[in-house]
C-alpha cells in the first residue's frame, strides 16, 4: 500500500474536532455565566497575591479587548474563521491536527455566541472579559483555546505535519528532481556488454585487436604469369614467345613446330 493509500485509509478525525470544540465551548459558556452572575456588579476578586485577578469587563472588540468598537468586523471574521475550519475538516485524518482545529472552532465559537446573544443585540454583542493578569490585557476561556490552537498551529507546520496526515519536509522536492533527472537508457546493446551481438573490436584478453595486415600475393600466382606474358614471355619461362625464332641446330628462321607433312 501506498503513502496515498496509507493516508486514504485512515479514519476521518472528525470526532476528536468535534469533542475537543464542544468541550473548549461548555467551558466558556459556563465559566461566563458563572462569573457573570457572581462578579457582576461586583468588587474584583484577587487571587495567589495578585498574580490572577477575576473581574467581568464588557469587549467590544477582539481577544484580549483589542479594537474596540469594530464589534460587526470581528463578527464577520470570526464567522468565516469557523467555516474554514468546517472546511479544513473533510479533508482532516492528523490527529494533532484534530485537537488544534478543535481549540480553534471551540473558542470561535465562543466568542462568537457572545456577539450573538448578548446585549446591545445581535452581531453587537460584547464578549465578557474575566481573567487578568500583571500586564496583561483581560481574556476568557475562549481567548486561551484559540491561543492554544494557534501556537500548535505554527508548531504543526513548522514540523511539515499537514491536516490530510501526510508530512511534507524541504528536502522532498530536490528529491524527487533528483530522481526526475536520471539519464535514459537507450535500446541499443553496447557492444561490451555480455550478450550483444555488436562486435566489440577488442581482443579477449580486453586490450584493443590489431589491425588485419594484408596477405602477400604468391610468386607464381596468376598475376606473375600475366606479367610475364606481357613483356613478351611465355608462362612458362623467361623465353621468347611461340612462333619466334629458335637458337637450336635448325639454325636461324627454322620452327620448333615439326611439318604437317612429315
Amino acid at each position: 500500500m501506498n503513502p496515498e493509500e496509507e493516508v486514504a485509509a485512515r479514519p476521518r478525525r472528525i470526532g476528536v474536532l468535534v469533542a475537543v470544540a464542544a468541550v473548549a465551548l461548555a467551558l466558556d459558556v459556563v465559566s461566563k455565566v458563572i462569573v457573570v452572575a457572581l462578579l457582576q456588579d461586583h468588587d474584583p476578586i484577587r487571587l495567589a497575591g495578585g498574580l490572577l485577578t477575576l473581574r467581568v469587563i464588557r469587549n467590544s472588540g477582539a481577544a484580549f479587548s483589542i479594537g474596540n468598537g469594530m464589534t460587526y468586523v470581528f463578527t464577520v471574521i470570526a464567522t468565516g474563521v469557523v467555516v474554514a475550519i468546517l472546511r479544513y475538516a473533510r479533508r482532516l485524518r492528523s490527529l494533532p491536527w484534530a485537537v488544534t482545529l478543535g481549540l480553534l472552532l471551540g473558542g470561535a465559537l465562543g466568542n462568537l455566541a457572545d456577539r450573538m446573544l448578548r446585549s446591545p443585540g445581535p452581531l453587537r454583542g460584547h464578549v465578557v472579559d474575566w481573567i487578568e493578569l500583571p500586564h496583561w490585557p483581560t481574556f476568557n476561556l475562549a481567548d486561551s483555546a484559540i491561543v492554544c490552537g494557534g501556537a500548535l498551529a505554527v508548531l504543526l507546520a513548522s514540523r511539515g505535519l499537514q491536516v490530510d496526515g501526510t508530512v511534507y519536509r524541504d528536502g522532498d522536492d530536490k528529491d524527487d528532481a533528483a530522481k526526475g533527472a536520471a539519464p535514459a537508457k537507450t535500446d541499443a546493446p553496447h557492444a561490451d556488454e555480455p550478450g550483444s551481438d555488436a562486435p566489440s573490436g577488442r581482443a579477449p584478453g580486453g586490450e584493443a585487436a590489431p589491425a588485419p595486415e594484408a596477405a602477400p600475393a604468391p610468386e607464381g600466382g596468376p598475376a606473375a604469369d600475366a606479367g610475364r606474358t606481357a613483356e613478351g614471355g611465355t608462362p612458362e619461362g623467361d623465353g621468347p614467345a611461340a612462333g619466334g625464332s629458335s637458337s637450336g641446330p635448325a639454325g636461324k628462321g627454322s620452327s620448333s613446330v615439326p611439318d604437317a607433312k612429315h
